[in-house]
């Protein structure tokens, strides 16, 4: 198929059917950069609002670079993936103090920012430069594995150079930012996972899927190994209105975010059981044990958290030396940032 017939094609769709979202509205390269990094794993109906609530707190790159870690962090709350939300901060420093505030106009130069690969660095070179180099996204190996019946997965090296370069050679030297605007549009809203419109298909009659009804089969992608189960029980050591609490620092998920008491087991434990017998709880033994909840089950991209929460009202104080464990206010717990599992244990117990 002619590249300039494609790209025509499906311009001409995005024209008619775009949403209206407000940083398709912009050449700013900040704005088009914060959209893309809020849109990664994330749907448009759940990132808009994050968006809105960073362009209101933070206006500039100089805002935000300038904000405080844990009020970037407690701003991104609820997104997941809290490595996006580190690498936007220490982006946003690199571009104020390697760049003047300005970000690099190529490629290759916005590549070499924190958190800014392949994908994110063709985006704003394209929208916000008019650089000539396609995005590939999920979505863009979707629509070309479909319409060009190509089979390699999508998730080997092999299969990531052949739609790399595919997408390179339909990208148009002129207007490339509706291109590729149109190419992530319609794999996510015509061409889509699992009922996509092809009675309607403007590529209907040159689509190889459609042809040869492997919509469903393409495209291919490799199992990956399992998700990992792991085991959490948080014990919520509450002395008055104040809750024991810690952030956590060590190479796992959730660093810089706040939680309680956790003791992590490799199988599921009796709660009462493990609050008797455990070392590191006898310190609070003292306080009583008034509630334990249920299995709360939280997913992650390759883990599953199966956790239970044990209330514990302590009547005097402990030694708290060394531990990182610190007593906060109600007051000061909501404003601290917290993974979406403790912020959901907090909302289901009305204590927040």
């Amino acid at each position: 198929m002619d590249s300039r017939y494609f790209s025509k094609k499906v311009v001409q769709w995005f024209e008619k059917n775009k949403r209206d979202l407000p940083w398709r509205e912009t050449k700013d390269p900040y704005r088009i950069w914060l959209s893309e990094i809020i849109l990664q794993q994330t749907r448009v109906s759940q990132g808009l609002p994050y968006y809105l609530k960073f362009i209101e707190t933070f206006p500039s790159v100089y805002d935000l670079a300038n904000a405080p870690e844990q009020k970037v962090l407690r701003l991104w709350q609820g997104l997941g993936y809290y490595t996006r939300a580190r690498n936007l901060h220490k982006c946003a420093k690199e571009v104020v103090t390697r760049f003047n505030g300005k970000f690099p106009q190529t490629f290759e130069g916005l590549k070499t920012l924190p958190g800014i690969g392949d994908y994110t660095a063709a985006a704003i070179a394209s929208i916000a430069f008019g650089e000539s180099v396609a995005v590939v996204d999920g979505n863009v190996f979707r629509v070309l594995s479909r319409i060009f019946g190509i089979e390699t997965p999508i998730n080997t090296p092999e299969g990531k150079r052949i739609f790399s370069k595919l997408a390179n050679e339909l990208v148009p030297q002129k207007n490339p930012d509706a291109h590729n605007q149109a190419m992530m549009e319609f794999g996510a809203r015509f061409c889509t996972p699992r009922n996509p419109c092809c009675e309607t298909c403007v590529f209907q009659k040159d689509c190889f899927a459609f042809k040869n009804a492997l919509q469903h089969q393409l495209p291919v992608k490799l199992q990956l190994k399992k998700a990992r189960k792991r085991y959490f029980y948080y014990f919520v050591i509450q002395k008055g209105n104040s809750f024991l609490m810690k952030k956590r620092e060590e190479k796992d998920i959730w660093n810089g975010l706040y939680d309680f008491v956790l003791i992590e087991t490799k199988r599921p434990v009796d709660p009462e059981k493990l609050f008797m017998e455990n070392e590191s709880l006898q310190k609070f033994r003292n306080g009583k044990l008034s509630d334990i909840s249920g299995m709360y089950k939280h997913i992650l991209s390759h883990q599953l958290i199966y956790s239970r929460f044990v209330q514990v009202s302590l009547s005097r104080d402990v030694s708290l030396n060394g531990s990182g464990l610190k007593f906060y206010s109600l007051k000061k717990v909501a404003d601290l940032p917290k993974p979406v599992l403790i912020s959901k244990f907090l909302s289901d117990y009305g204590i927040l």
